[in-house]
C-alpha cells in the first residue's frame, strides 16, 4: 500500500491534536445484466467553460467514447459484503498504517507519532455546531480509529438495516479489487462524465439546468447551512439508499450527490488543458494522465473522484455537477466516498466469480 500524503498527514496530526483531521444518443442496447445499463457510443463536451466552475474543470473539449455497460447505482453494502465473504478481503481502513510508508508522503523530518496512534481507521464527517471558516476542513473531518466500511462512523456505528446504501470508507485499492472480482473495472473519468450527462449536451446538472425542476430535489446534497445545519429539504441528512432519486437519461441513479465515486484515472488539476493541447479537435477514449499532480497538495499522488456527495452545498463546493472533479489519495477512505463499475463486454461480467479469491489483503 502506498499511503497518500493526505491520510498520512491526518494520522500524524491526530497524534498531535487528538485525532482532529486536516483534509483535504445513438441506439439502445440490451443491458448486460439486470443491474447494469448500456451507455451508447457518442461524442460529448467534457468539462466546462462556465465561469461558475472550478479551474480544474476547464477548458471544455470534445471527447468520443465507445459504448460500455455501467452499474445502475453505486456498489451497496450488501454487494460489497458478498465480495468480502467470498474472498476474505481486508480493506485499507482495516489495516494498521505502516510508518515507513507514511513518512514517504510527508515533509522531511516529520516526527513519528506514538505507536498507539498508528492504528486502523479512516476519515469521518463530524460536522460543527456553528459557522466556521470553510477553508479549514479540519473543522468537520476527523481521523477515527476503528472506522471502516462496516463501521462507517467509527466504533458504535454499523450498517445493519443499510444493505441498500452505498458502501463507503472504501479506498481506490478496495474499489479496484472489487471490480476485478466482479469481472468489471472502474470507469475512466471521461466515461464517468459522459454517462453522468445522460445524453444531454452542456447541461449544468445530470437532469438539466434547473437544480430543482418543479420544486423537486433530484439529488441528495447538503441543504441548509454547511457544515452545522442540514434542514433535510431533500429528505435526507446523511447518506440515502441507492435509487432514492430519479435516474438520469441513461437510467443511472445517483450520478450527482449522495457519495463521491472513484474513477480509474490519476488526477491532475490541469488534465483538461493537457487533453485539449494534445487533441485540439477531439480526444478518443482518453484514459487519463500517466501520473498525478495537485498543485495544492504536491506531495500526494491522487486518483479522480466524481459526482459530489451528501455533503456538497451550493455555498461550499457544488460538486454535484458532471464536470466537477477532484483528487483523493488512493488509500483514502471517507464516509462519503463510494464507487460503481463498468465493463466493455457483457461476457466479462462474472458477479461473485471468485476471481479475487487470492487477493486477501492485497492491493494493486
Amino acid at each position: 500500500m502506498k499511503a497518500g500524503f493526505q491520510r498520512a498527514r491526518l494520522i500524524v496530526t491526530g497524534a498531535l491534536f487528538g485525532f482532529q483531521g486536516i483534509l483535504s444518443a445513438a441506439f439502445a442496447a440490451p443491458p448486460a445484466t439486470n443491474d447494469m445499463v448500456w451507455i451508447p457510443a457518442g461524442e460529448y463536451v467534457m468539462g466546462t467553460d462556465d465561469p461558475r466552475s472550478f479551474s480544474n474543470e476547464r477548458p471544455a473539449h470534445h471527447v468520443k467514447i465507445n459504448g460500455f455497460w455501467m452499474d445502475k447505482h453505486d456498489v451497496t453494502n450488501d454487494e460489497f459484503k458478498k465480495f468480502v465473504d467470498a474472498t476474505g478481503y481486508v480493506t485499507t481502513a482495516e489495516k494498521k498504517p505502516d510508518w515507513d510508508e507514511l513518512k514517504q508522503q510527508l515533509p522531511p523530518n516529520t516526527p513519528k507519532p506514538d505507536d498507539s496512534v498508528l492504528v486502523a481507521g479512516s476519515l469521518v464527517f463530524v460536522g460543527t455546531t456553528n459557522a466556521v471558516d470553510l477553508q479549514d476542513i479540519s473543522q468537520w473531518w476527523r481521523w477515527t480509529p476503528g472506522a471502516s466500511w462496516q463501521h462507517p462512523g467509527g466504533p458504535g456505528t454499523d450498517i445493519k438495516g443499510k444493505g441498500s446504501y452505498p458502501v463507503v470508507q472504501i479506498s481506490w485499492y478496495d474499489a479496484k479489487a472489487y471490480a476485478q472480482w466482479a469481472g468489471k473495472r472502474l470507469p475512466t473519468e471521461a466515461e464517468w462524465e459522459y454517462a453522468a450527462r445522460g445524453g444531454q449536451e452542456n447541461k449544468r446538472y445530470p437532469w438539466g439546468d434547473d437544480f430543482t425542476p418543479n420544486g423537486k430535489y433530484m439529488a441528495n446534497i447538503w441543504t441548509g447551512k454547511f457544515p452545522y445545519y442540514n434542514d433535510k429539504a431533500d429528505g435526507f441528512a446523511g447518506l440515502a439508499p441507492v435509487g432514492s432519486f430519479p435516474p438520469n437519461g441513461y437510467g443511472l441513479y445517483d450520478m450527482a450527490g449522495n457519495a463521491w465515486q472513484w474513477c480509474d484515472d490519476w488526477y491532475r488539476a490541469d488534465e483538461h488543458k493537457q487533453l485539449e493541447e494534445k487533441d485540439p479537435v477531439c480526444s478518443m477514449n482518453p484514459s487519463g494522465p500517466r501520473s498525478s499532480f495537485d498543485p495544492l497538495d504536491p506531495y500526494a499522488a491522487k486518483r479522480v473522484v466524481k459526482g459530489g456527495s451528501y455533503l456538497c452545498n451550493i455555498n461550499y463546493c457544488e460538486s454535484y455537477r458532471p464536470s466537477a472533479r477532484r483528487g483523493e489519495t488512493p488509500d483514502t477512505g471517507m464516509s462519503h466516498i463510494s464507487f460503481r463499475c463498468v465493463t466493455s463486454t457483457p461476457e466479462q461480467v462474472q458477479a461473485n466469480s471468485g476471481e479475487a479469491k487470492n487477493t486477501k489483503g492485497k492491493e494493486e
